[in-house]
């Protein structure tokens, strides 16, 4: 397991509540909507009451599976391309819930745009964005600040810089995030698809919404990948130095 895959488990099993609260925001479609929270605490403790703490850790399953190789892989990608350019466990309740959503999905809407990959271009839009704004503003902006002699001082440094990133990344691609969630979530008609691609559900939230629509859900949402950006990187940065520690006395 190398820096990549242990820094995509820690930041997903510590911010996994706030990716299903931003969930639910983001797919109530105003306050007309029956399952519409009136704030980020009534969400949390609706979510405890009616479905109690494992509520919060509903489909963490899928991303552990997709996102901890996804982002080991991205990270070493990013060290090669680096080097190239010289650029300086789940709880067992939860395991069958998400085979079980994946062969329904699948048995209703095959492996096409309209079954598992539905919300693909969206899914595609808001990692794509959120990863070219946080790496990018990350590694420029630290190369930039000065590297502090104390390491306790120096710990803040890049925590800082990761939470910048985290945040600046999640409010340029969460109109990405809502599209996603409104294409793969419930429809407002049963057996009627209204979100059908990515830019027209932005256009047709924005029209029928307005602008502010377009951020639902951007509050749990730097809540979670402000300080969990902060988290990867740093969990990143150690492991991979750690590595190269032990490598080096080999």
């Amino acid at each position: 397991m190398d820096c990549g895959t242990v820094k995509g488990l820690v930041e997903i099993c510590l911010m996994h509540p706030l990716d299903v609260v931003k969930t639910r925001f983001q797919i109530q479609r105003g306050k007309t909507d029956p399952t519409s929270y009136k704030s980020l605490g009534d969400c949390f403790r609706t979510i405890f009451q009616r479905e109690g703490l494992l509520g919060f850790y509903k489909g963490i399953l899928p991303p552990v599976l997709a996102e901890t190789p996804k982002r080991a892989v991205k990270f070493f990608t990013f060290e090669q391309y680096k080097k190239l350019l010289g650029y300086v466990s789940l709880p067992p309740g939860l395991q069958p819930s998400s085979f079980v959503q994946a062969q329904q999905i699948i048995k209703t809407g095959g492996l096409g745009f309209q079954g598992l990959n539905k919300g693909l271009t969206a899914t595609l839009g808001r990692h794509g964005v959120f990863n070219m704004v946080y790496f990018g503003f990350y590694f420029n902006v630290k190369n930039i600040l000065p590297v502090n002699k104390d390491p306790n001082l120096e710990f803040l440094r890049k925590f800082g810089i990761g939470l910048v990133s985290g945040t600046i990344a999640s409010i340029i691609n969460i109109p990405f995030d809502v599209a996603k969630s409104r294409i793969q979530g419930p429809q407002p008609v049963p057996g009627e698809i209204k979100y059908r691609t990515c830019f027209k559900t932005m256009a047709t939230v924005y029209k029928e919404e307005g602008f502010l629509a377009l951020y639902k859900g951007l509050l749990p949402k730097i809540m979670r990948l402000g300080p969990g950006g902060a988290v990867m990187l740093l969990v990143y940065e150690y492991v991979y130095a750690w590595l190269q520690d032990t490598v080096n006395h080999k």
